[in-house]
This record gives structure tokens, C-alpha cells and sequence, in this order.
């Protein structure tokens, strides 16, 4: 509070945005780490083995279970169009990974533009301490012209310190959240591709096996 006190009136500004900036983190980490939790690869296994027998509503309930997951919502779209074509199962999961993004990743760039004007506050403390400084010595008697200057500097200094100190974690905390969104989207997209090809191969299989059925047929009744 000391420090505060002496560092001018742009140390309030830095101290709400280093509020602002840990609450922002903390709901970023905790959706991230907590909310969007999920074994992936054992959710995908059993997703597939479902589809590989035929099992959709079996697929959709293991989906219905993970439903505060991205990747659980992009499979759900693509089961529920299943008995579609593929060009509406890519669309249906393509239209639901558009939405799941900007879950993702939202508000961590909000971290980048915090930390710079955390930073550019603590630059106008600095210019308003100098100012202050020089501003005094120029009207001040030689007594108290020497308190006057080490007052002005001190609040220079204390307002780059106190931004910098703000900005530094700030942006280290970006550069993490953003590793961490982009690392979740890749796997999310990795494995609906994973998905969308093992049902677009059920539906082949299903095809081939009606035109072997159908070429029986005819050849059953040609002899026939």
C-alpha cells in the first residue's frame, strides 16, 4: 500500500488490471484444465467401437456424458448425421468445430492487449513523475529541490516497475493459455477426422455389401 501511495495515481489503473488480468487466468485455467477434461484417446476408442458396430445410440450416449467437452460435441454432430451423406457429416462437424473454437480461445488474447497497457501505464507514470520532478526544481527554493527530484523519480520508477511487474506474468500466462487452446483444437480436429473416416468406411462397406447383395440377386435370377 506504501508503495502504491507514492507510485502516483497510474499505479490504480496497473493494480485493476492486475485483477482483472488473475481472474481472466483463473477461469482460463480452470476451463481449460477442469472443464474441458477428458481421456480423449479411451473416449475416442469407444466411439469407434460403437460405430463399428453399428451402435450410434450407444456412440451418442457416451457423447451426451462428456457434454461439457469440444470434442464430445463435434462427434455428437457428426453420429447424429451418420446415415447421411459424408459431405453433410464433414458440414454438421465442421459447423460445430466453428463453435467450439471461440470456446476455446476465449478471452485469452484479451491477456496480450492487458499486458501492453499495463506496460504503456506504467510509461506515463514514469513521463508524470519526470514531469512532476523537473516541474518542482525549476519552482523550488535549493532547500527542497533535491527532495522534490528524488520524489519524482521515485514515482517514475515505482509506475515501470509495478507495469512491468504486471506485464510480464501477464504475458507469460498468455503464451501458456495459448499453447493449451491450440494444443486442444488440434486433438479435437485430429480426432473427428478419426471419426468422420471411420464412418465414411462403414458407409463404403455398406454400399459394397448391397451391390454384392443386388449382383446375387440378378444372378439368381438369370438362372432362375
Amino acid at each position: 500500500m506504501e508503495y502504491l501511495l507514492k507510485g502516483g495515481i497510474f499505479m490504480w489503473p496497473i493494480l485493476a488490471i492486475s485483477v482483472a488480468v488473475l481472474a481472466l487466468v483463473l477461469e482460463r485455467v480452470f476451463a481449460l484444465w477442469l472443464r474441458y477434461r477428458l481421456d480423449e484417446q479411451g473416449f475416442l476408442r469407444g466411439i469407434l467401437n460403437a460405430v463399428d458396430q453399428q451402435d450410434f445410440a450407444g456412440a451418442l450416449e457416451e457423447c451426451a456424458r462428456e457434454a461439457q467437452s469440444p470434442l464430445a460435441r463435434v462427434c455428437r454432430a457428426g453420429l447424429l448425421k451418420a446415415h447421411r451423406r459424408d459431405r453433410e457429416i464433414e458440414s454438421a462437424m465442421e459447423e460445430e468445430m466453428l463453435r467450439a473454437v471461440p470456446q476455446i480461445r476465449k478471452r485469452i488474447s484479451y491477456l496480450s492487449s492487458l499486458a501492453n497497457i499495463a506496460t504503456l501505464l506504467g510509461l506515463l507514470g514514469t513521463i508524470q513523475g519526470l514531469i512532476q520532478a523537473f516541474e518542482g526544481v525549476g519552482v523550488a527554493d535549493a532547500a527542497t529541490r533535491q527532495e522534490i527530484l528524488a520524489q519524482g523519480i521515485s514515482v517514475a520508477m515505482l509506475t515501470t516497475a509495478f507495469g512491468l511487474i504486471v506485464a510480464i506474468p501477464t504475458l507469460m500466462a498468455h503464451s501458456l493459455l495459448q499453447g493449451r487452446a491450440t494444443r486442444m483444437i488440434e486433438s479435437v480436429e485430429e480426432k473427428a477426422l478419426a471419426l468422420f473416416n471411420r464412418i465414411s468406411a462403414l458407409h463404403r462397406d455398406l454400399e459394397t455389401s448391397d451391390v454384392k447383395l443386388r449382383m446375387k440377386a440378378v444372378e439368381g435370377g438369370r438362372r432362375g
